[in-house]
């Protein structure tokens, strides 16, 4: 390949014709709010920082409930929310996300039920 020759699947820029203006896209029409999901995304962020505040606290059983009660709520927000209403909630396929959140959470909580008490 010669120097200054471009690859086979590159192709120079299109000139520009000149006084020609280039057309705008077409505006987004916004919602309000733009997507509840993202609300929803901050209380399952509050919700799970309660949870680690409590399980450094010292109470890691009731931090733990906590913590999978917030992962269950995302997993009901995310099958109840229409795709573009999800915001920060949708990651994968609706199925996929509801079965990790919804997987986690009930792990966690039976663990944290059938893990017996330890002395210290």
């Amino acid at each position: 390949m010669t120097e200054g020759a471009l690859p086979a699947d590159r192709f120079p820029e299109e000139p520009v014709e000149e006084g020609v203006p280039e057309a705008e896209p077409a505006p987004v029409e916004r919602r309000y709010p733009s997507t509840i999901g993202g609300a929803c995304y901050l209380g399952v962020l509050i919700t799970t920082s309660v949870g680690f505040a409590i399980v450094l606290g010292g109470n890691w059983r009731l931090g733990i409930r906590w913590l999978a009660s917030a992962l269950l709520a995302a997993a009901t927000l995310r099958l109840v929310l229409p795709q573009r209403d999800a915001g920060m909630l949708a990651v994968r396929h609706r199925l996929v996300d509801v079965g990790l959140l919804a997987g986690v959470g009930g792990l966690l909580l039976f663990l944290v039920e059938t893990i017996p008490d330890q002395p210290l």
